[in-house]
């Protein structure tokens, strides 16, 4: 059972989800985050609480291997659930570096703090502890428009700096379970949107450019296909993996919805066009600009190993994801 849960990267869009969701929904756990409070990071996303007095906020480093063995003694953390992570593509391709050191490098001090604190000095075993990692579809490649999707046998093949450190950390964790018997379970997602995602993601662009009358930015002819997934579903299919997951396991999370970007911004158009009318249509404002090198035409998830495992599936639906999400920024100041 999980008492004291370490949270990396919990001021960021999913953490703060997810730190949200467990307060929520457990009433035992204890939660501290770290989290370095990046550009992409804001205490703002963990405002009002359900329940304060179980939640602890560090500010720090995940390469910091003296604060992370330190936060594991005195907050008797038994489950890391590592979200803390490089993760925008356009940053990789431009800043490559900082990928590796945060999302390779900082996995590598976090599996070294977990084995030396949790497995060498107390001794536990794997019924005392658990490290799950969270990481992407983007591993896996790009799929053709009628290849079958991504399962959790697919071998890697990576094609962005991002999604290339991604895969080295996922290698890390299981090299870990594997060499050292480290309890870990890996999950894969698809892609995310919902409340408090940065604003430089695609969805939010799209919203705020709505909002503000600007263009809407759509890369190449906006043909590239994603998965999309509500932010909630993954957070409860994490703590499904938490809960019965088995040790050294991976899961591909989805929300099995396949849509183009283009598709999604007209959809979001559609639904701006109900709530803030305007005299022409929000998707006049759709305009086609040069693509990103090495992006990766098509994702999509299987999910059928967590869903009969497990029995996770998502219930979110896109259109009703997006209105809630929709609402979540029409609400804010300064978007």
């Amino acid at each position: 059972m999980m008492k004291n849960i370490l949270i990396t990267g919990g001021a960021g869009f999913i953490g703060a989800n997810f730190i949200r969701y467990v307060l929520a929904n457990n009433d035992n756990a204890n939660i501290v985050n770290v989290d370095l409070l990046t550009y992409a990071g804001s205490l703002d996303h963990l405002k009002n609480l359900s329940d304060e007095s179980r939640y602890h906020f560090i500010r720090g480093d995940i390469n910091d291997a003296a604060l992370i063995e330190k936060i594991l003694r005195e907050h008797a953390i038994d489950t890391i659930v590592h979200f803390a992570a490089e993760s925008h593509v356009d940053r990789s391709i431009q800043q490559p570096a900082i990928f590796i050191q945060t999302n390779v490098m900082g996995t590598f001090t976090l599996l070294e703090a977990a084995k030396k604190v949790w497995l060498e000095e107390k001794k536990w075993n794997h019924t005392q502890c658990r490290f799950h990692h969270v990481s992407t579809d983007e591993v896996y490649g790009s799929l053709s428009k009628t290849a079958a999707a991504f399962k959790e046998t697919n071998p890697f093949s990576p094609n962005s700096p991002y999604s290339a450190s991604k895969a080295g950390s996922d290698h890390l964790v299981n090299a870990y379970f594997h060499t050292y018997q480290l309890p870990i379970t890996i999950s894969h997602c698809s892609n995310n949107y919902g409340p408090y995602q940065h604003t430089e993601k695609f969805i939010p662009t799209i919203i705020r450019a709505c909002l503000h009358e600007k263009e809407i930015p759509v890369y190449g002819d906006g043909s590239n296909i994603r998965d999309w997934l509500y932010v909630e579903d993954h957070c409860r299919g994490i703590m499904t993996i938490l809960e019965k997951g088995k040790i050294g396991e991976k899961y591909n999370i989805g929300g099995e919805c396949e849509l183009s970007n283009l598709d999604v911004a007209k959809m979001i158009c559609a639904e701006m066009d109900k709530l803030f009318p305007k005299k022409n249509s929000h998707a006049s404002l759709i305009s086609f600009v040069t693509d990103r090198p090495g992006h990766d035409w098509r994702y999509a998830m299987n999910i059928d190993f967590i869903r009969q495992k497990l029995g996770w599936a998502p219930v979110e639906k896109f259109s009703s994801g997006i209105e809630k999400t929709i609402e979540f920024y029409g609400t804010m100041q300064k978007f």
